[in-house]
């Protein structure tokens, strides 16, 4: 049933008439045209639709367009300033913590999501917060090189 759903996208006022059953992740991608989100598993496995709503890191596969009503929602399109990259997006660069590049939005925002609530995290805090993000690449380790280097960049928040 198509509703009218307000909420903030990448800290813009948005009202959209859409079913609201639909889930995030595919309004985003083919009504919104923020492809960055991407369709893993559809199954809440691989955290490559990641986003973040109210500060949380979630799965868009999982979340139907209501559930976001009055929240506000930050995809990997909302990181960059001014058309720079986020200290999150260079670090995963510098530290070459990409090869396909698939999972890398999911795990950039899952990673920003950790970050937002502890600045200054362990190895092995990175470890367990990234846990449920899959990479098919093997770049586990240079992931969490370029969030402990992030880190270090963004000096909390």
């Amino acid at each position: 049933m198509k509703e009218r759903i307000a909420f903030t996208l990448n800290g813009k006022a948005m009202t959209l008439n859409l079913d609201s059953d639909r889930t995030l992740l595919w309004v985003l991608r083919t009504d919104l045209g923020l492809t960055g989100t991407k369709y893993g598993c559809g199954e809440n496995h691989c955290g490559a639709c990641t986003v973040l709503v109210n500060d949380e890191a979630v799965r868009s596969c999982q979340v139907s367009l209501k559930s976001v009503q009055n929240k506000s929602v930050v995809t990997i399109e909302g990181l960059e300033n001014n058309g720079e990259l986020h200290p999150l997006q260079k670090a995963f660069v510098e530290n070459d913590a990409l090869q396909c590049g698939y999972c890398t939005p999911g795990m950039i925002m899952n990673a920003y999501g950790l970050l937002r609530k502890n600045p200054n995290p362990t190895e092995a805090q990175i470890m367990d917060g990234m846990e449920e993000n899959l990479c098919r690449c093997g770049a586990h380790k240079r992931i969490i090189d370029a969030i402990q280097d992030a880190a270090k960049v963004m000096g909390g928040f």
